[in-house]
């Protein structure tokens, strides 16, 4: 019971003294626990309860959806790269080394409001495997996808929770500028063949992606390099400095 106890009261200590007080009372922000909650219930509802449901229908129709659903994303995704841009990066953000900022001024909170949208955008992409599901087309749903798509909101969750903003939002700009490629393909893909057949430039989308996570190694890496070098004692001087140190996965 003791040992329940500590590690009870270390989570509340986390959560409220070591967290990021500026989202605190944010939607879905208090507690790790909804967000998984909700990326368990995704899981369940497109490799179980999906198919299930789809096992003796046939495929819904949704071209006008998926238009509109890929449109929506393509906009969706050029504002938060733009907010990420407008925040900071390609204009005040050292590509070298740039701590958080956890000040109040209005960039830095611009920069949190972005930091939340991006996690907020990790749901919305839960319908890229729905509609997949609905479509039966469930070779589609692979476990590498649903795995991508279900911890992604989690992993973010913990960035905007305790650092949201510096080094490591650079993986959620670039993320957002590979998703404006890769929507609006899927948004004329939707059109019809009409359209489909210029889009030769589709081998080219993996090949971009493979590129945004080699980027993110190499700006990450020396980083996590100077972080392993620190001595201990100096990885505790100061809660706010350790914070400039993590790397969570944006």
């Amino acid at each position: 019971m003791e040992a329940l106890n500590r590690v009870v009261e270390g989570y509340h200590d986390l959560m409220d003294n070591k967290s990021d007080p500026r989202v605190k009372g944010w939607f879905l922000m208090s507690s790790p626990f909804p967000t998984l909650a909700i990326c368990l219930t995704y899981v369940f509802t497109v490799k179980v309860l999906g198919p299930k449901l789809m096992e003796n229908r046939k495929p819904f129709e949704l071209k006008k959806v998926l238009i509109y659903y890929n449109l929506f994303q393509v906009i969706f995704s050029t504002w938060l790269f733009y907010e990420s841009i407008a925040s900071g990066w390609f204009t005040t953000y050292s590509f070298k080394c740039q701590p958080v900022d956890y000040s109040n001024s209005p960039m830095a909170l611009r920069m949190v409001n972005g930091c939340w949208w991006y996690y907020f955008s990790k749901f919305t992409e839960f319908f890229d495997t729905i509609f997949f599901v609905m479509r039966k087309k469930f070779d589609h749903v692979s476990k590498l996808h649903v795995i991508h798509h279900g911890i992604m909101p989690m992993s973010v969750w913990f960035g905007v929770k305790f650092t949201p903003g510096g080094h490591s939002t650079f993986f959620g700009m670039l993320n957002t500028f590979v998703h404006i490629i890769m929507y609006s393909y899927y948004l004329l893909a939707a059109l019809g063949p009409q359209v489909q057949k210029y889009l030769w430039w589709k081998k080219y989308l993996t090949a971009l992606q493979m590129v945004q996570f080699i980027l993110v190694f190499f700006h990450a890496f020396p980083i996590a390099v100077h972080r392993m070098r620190l001595s201990p004692s100096l990885r505790l001087v100061d809660r706010h400095a350790r914070r400039t140190l993590l790397l969570p996965v944006f």
